[in-house]
């Protein structure tokens, strides 16, 4: 049962947009209404969903399901729908989560004493990222092995860096630091919601706390292979920014190892020493990818067929948000702004939108 406050303070309001996700959202509840430690209420917006999502909220008993309303012109969806939600909060502090996520027992309270305990008027956390098929378990690594190399999560906590950067499958916000920002509001169209409101928060001068989460939350991301490859189109173009040069060096970090084996093979290198490079350039290429906390198993099929792919969907990414046109969940969104523009000319940001 949710621990509500019957009198006295409500200290989080945990909000969860919802689009077609009966697939997971049942996993979410469970672990959510289960929570311990601290006052909370969960707000479900369901945004317009065609499938069984409602169905399954309004069976959670106390959890508040509402409805995300037309979609104003300029909005994305997500932002319109934890908007709503955040309109009828109650709690000193909001929790934003995906519905695709999946929360340990007594996260909440820990991660309400972890910003209270730090200074952080915003918390955000990295899920632990859970892969099922191949190329999940490939291209992952590759991707937050990029995403950690070039937004480091120390850098981001830190008062005197101007990186920002938080995750939308998990914030923690002050409430009264997310009134004071303009909330999602103030970045209706932004696509990246997350770093944008994260970006909002840094430069006000209030702190962010950033970090890998695997303690509190784990979740899985994308499905299948168009979820992904769509999901990453969304996103990849906006979290780099030269998505060209990136593609281009992926592809030939990962085709040299290739190339000399096969010349090995070939026998056109016959020198013992080129077997000792081939296979040492593949074992570097796993190093890596070994920041992105996935286990050596993953950090292989990374390197070995996850690179490749990366730089393709980078492209592929790259070419939609030049032609103006990103789809996402039914719906077709206009960039807010052309690739490499404003990542270049302002402080960086990062942070995958599910």
């Amino acid at each position: 049962m949710v621990t509500m406050a019957v009198t006295g303070r409500l200290q989080v309001s945990v909000i969860v947009p919802a689009r077609n996700e009966e697939a997971c959202l049942a996993d979410c509840l469970q672990s959510l209404t289960t929570q311990s430690g601290v006052t909370f209420e969960i707000i479900i917006v369901d945004d317009h969903s065609t499938d069984r999502t409602r169905e399954i909220a309004v069976s959670f008993p106390g959890v508040r399901v509402i409805e995300a309303g037309p979609l104003p012109n300029g909005w994305t969806g997500k932002n319109n729908a934890v908007t709503t939600g955040a309109r009828q909060a109650r709690g000193e502090w909001l929790l934003f989560t995906d519905a695709d996520t999946v929360h340990l027992p007594g996260s909440l309270a820990a991660a309400l004493r972890e910003a209270q305990e730090n200074d952080a008027e915003l918390l955000s956390y990295s899920p632990e990222q859970i892969a099922v098929t191949f190329w999940e378990m490939a291209v992952l690594p590759v991707v937050f092995a990029e995403l950690a190399r070039q937004y480091s999560p120390s850098k981001v906590s830190a008062p005197d860096s101007p990186v920002a950067a938080a995750n939308g499958q998990y914030i923690l916000i002050r409430r009264d630091t997310y009134d004071a920002v303009g909330g999602h509001a103030a970045i209706a169209g932004n696509i990246l919601e997350d770093v944008a409101l994260a970006r909002n928060v840094k430069s006000s001068g209030r702190k962010i706390r950033f970090r890998y989460g695997a303690n509190a939350v784990r979740t899985r991301m994308y499905r299948n292979y168009r979820q992904l490859r769509d999901g990453w189109t969304k996103n990849l173009a906006l979290l780099f920014p030269n998505p060209g040069w990136l593609a281009l060096k992926s592809v030939l970090l990962w085709f040299f190892p290739w190339a000399a084996l096969f010349l090995v093979i070939a026998g056109v290198l016959k020198q013992p020493s080129w077997n000792t490079i081939a296979v040492a350039g593949f074992f570097w290429l796993v190093t890596r990818l070994r920041r992105a906390n996935f286990d050596v198993a993953m950090q292989f099929l990374g390197a070995l067929f996850g690179m490749p792919m990366f730089a393709y969907l980078l492209l592929r990414s790259k070419r939609a948000h030049a032609n103006g046109s990103v789809s996402w969940k039914g719906r077709t969104y206009a960039p807010e702004a052309v690739p490499g523009n404003e990542l270049t000319d302002h402080a960086p940001i990062a942070g995958p939108l599910s």
